[in-house]
């Protein structure tokens, strides 16, 4: 795996912000920087924090949170940038884990009542189901069809959901694996956000702890684990056996658009 070459990007009220960029390609090409960025929500985004997202030269901000979600906190308006709502979960039989973390980041003492439930390991199991959901619910293939078609005009674009880590994060690894980028690096990005998420949101797990619950049950609900990407390319490889494929035959994105977005991501090597 070789590291990224961009800065990571530290915003004071806009949490798990990054460039997807800088990442090596198995054929010595890099995904560009400055035209991709990930992160948790920007409904608390400050004056400050939304001047620097406008002078990222972001024209489209990609928000895959619930209806429930872009309702109750919906993204800020920034001047220049356009915004497109896309439900990846939509079609979830049940509240999904990912798109009920806002619930857990709001009322950590009301969560930490199902402490009991934590503990027996439902919730990982959970997880591990949503993120299958990711790459087969209609409502998620008809979202990431809209995001990646999006993403062929190239102007510079900025996709999150609530914390940035489960939608979001399928939405990066999946762009990362088209670009060629090898598997290091995509769980790379991927796991990024224990270390750019949870220390931002310290005050839940203190909230949780001091109700009674157990901070090491909730972490994974709030962190990334390799098992629950793993379940999300399991699930790709069992319904349509490759990267390409799953963009074709799941997204209705062709080869030859498929070419197009790595001409417009990865540098002339």
């Amino acid at each position: 795996m070789t590291d990224p070459t961009v800065e990571h990007l530290q915003l004071t009220t806009v949490a798990n912000l990054r460039d997807v960029g800088g990442w090596e390609a198995t054929d010595g090409r890099r995904v560009v920087t400055g035209r991709l960025f990930r992160s948790a929500a920007l409904d608390k985004a400050s004056d400050a924090d939304r001047a620097y997202l406008a002078g990222l030269g972001i024209r489209t901000v990609y928000d895959l949170r619930s209806e429930a979600e872009a309702e109750a906190q919906p993204d800020p308006v920034i001047d220049g940038v356009r915004g497109v709502h896309l439900d990846v979960l939509a079609d979830a039989m049940s509240v999904s884990a990912p798109a009920n973390l806002d619930k857990v980041l709001a009322d950590p003492v009301t969560v930490a009542a199902a402490n009991d439930k934590l503990a027996d390991g439902s919730g990982i199991e959970r997880m591990i189901e949503a993120y299958r959901e990711l790459v087969n619910l209609p409502s998620a293939l008809n979202s990431y069809q809209a995001f990646f078609r999006g993403l062929l005009d190239g102007s510079p674009a900025l996709f999150h959901c609530t914390a940035g880590k489960d939608r979001t994060g399928w939405a990066a690894a999946a762009f990362l694996t088209l670009m060629g980028v090898d598997r290091d690096g995509v769980y790379g990005d991927y796991l990024l956000t224990n270390d750019l998420f949870l220390p931002a949101i310290a005050p839940v797990f203190d909230g949780f702890e001091a109700a009674g619950g157990n901070p090491d049950l909730l972490r994974p609900l709030l962190g990334v684990q390799e098992a629950y990407l793993d379940a999300a390319f399991a699930e790709l490889d069992q319904r349509f056996g490759t990267i390409e494929d799953y963009f074709a035959e799941g997204l209705g994105i062709d080869a030859a658009a498929q070419d197009e977005l790595r001409d417009r991501f990865l540098d002339a090597g």
